[in-house]
């Protein structure tokens, strides 16, 4: 039985918040069992204005108050790589490999972006500050330990995603403080028709996203993982969280018929191969239906897993829908 990794990794691998909720299963008790009987509301792709201000409260109630609007921003995690692309600012600094995706800004101009020492779990405060940021945006559950040594010298945002509406809400948050609302506005706005054109057309196939190194792997599931969040919506997706210490077996991943899977291959800074080449050397993997059928996909783990903003969102559903088809 092939286990899911722990709640660190999956943090540490997917820079997600509770994408460390690892596994899942069939629907919640009480759902109608005739789908058909209750819709499933569209998602709306009306855009509320964006109005620019020194002083936000974000949707997890943390309130980040600027003097003037920053032109210096320390990414500590890609969701503030994501953002900031899409309201058309370089970060200062950044920790992410996000940027150098070809519909972000490419290796060339990511190249001559500074990379923070340290890594994703402890990026170094002095170089940091070295950087001299006028803000600095980190996932709270992994870089709120920081907290105390930037105070005073700069201001911290701790970002806590859990699903695609807390994406477009930090958007919406930056965009204010930074005063590019026109811009903030139209990625929403963007975003929001693609989800919605996705869901006027969605596929009766069932789907999967897993993740993971080696056999050890982890599935994502809807309950805290962002782009896992828009599946339910677009395909069939029946894998529900089973907490920290669950796990999903190759068995029973088979007995669900799954029709095309969806690969992040993490690395822990080498390069291993493919998690689906990993997983072909177990008998049951040749016998899932996707895996029979050629509809085995390897993405770009950077904006599947770690992205979580309306421009990978955007990829994840460009990428997700052509191949559900």
């Amino acid at each position: 039985m092939s286990h899911a990794p722990s709640r660190f990794v999956r943090s540490w691998l997917t820079v997600a918040v509770a994408g460390s909720v690892l596994v899942g299963c069939g629907a919640s008790p009480g759902e109608p069992a005739d789908a058909e009987a209750e819709p499933k509301p569209r998602t709306e792709v009306t855009v509320a204005p964006i109005e620019a201000a020194t002083e936000i409260t974000d949707a997890k109630g943390v309130t980040v108050s600027l003097k003037k609007q920053p032109q210096r921003i320390v990414c500590l995690f890609a969701l503030c790589d994501d953002i900031l692309t899409e309201l058309g600012i370089v970060p200062a600094a950044t920790n992410s490999a996000l940027l150098a995706h070809p519909d972000f800004l490419g290796e060339r101009e990511a190249g001559e972006v500074p990379v923070v020492p340290g890594g994703f779990i402890a990026p170094e405060v002095e170089a940091i500050l070295a950087h001299k940021p006028d803000l600095v945006i980190g996932l709270g559950d992994t870089h709120g330990k920081l907290a105390p040594a930037l105070k005073g010298a700069t201001t911290f945002w701790a970002m806590q995603p859990e699903s695609w509406e807390d994406s477009v809400g930090y958007l919406r948050d930056t965009a204010a403080l930074t005063g590019r609302t026109a811009r903030g506005e139209k990625a929403e706005r963007a975003f929001r028709a693609k989800l919605a054109e996705a869901e006027r057309a969605p596929s009766d196939r069932t789907a999967l996203i897993i993740y993971g190194s080696d056999e050890n792997f982890g599935v994502a599931t809807p309950d805290g993982d962002v782009t896992a969040g828009l599946f339910p919506k677009i395909a069939d997706y029946p894998w529900k969280s089973r907490g920290v210490e669950g796990s999903y077996s190759l068995e029973e991943i088979l007995a669900k018929d799954v029709d095309v899977l969806f690969v992040e291959t993490m690395s822990f800074g080498g390069g291993d191969g493919k998690l689906s080449e990993k997983l072909a050397e177990n008998p049951l993997w040749s016998k899932i239906p996707a895996v029979r059928n050629g509809a085995v996909h390897e993405v770009n783990a950077e904006v599947w897993a770690k992205g979580r903003g309306t421009r990978s969102m955007g990829i994840v559903l460009d990428e997700a829908t052509a191949a559900l088809r």
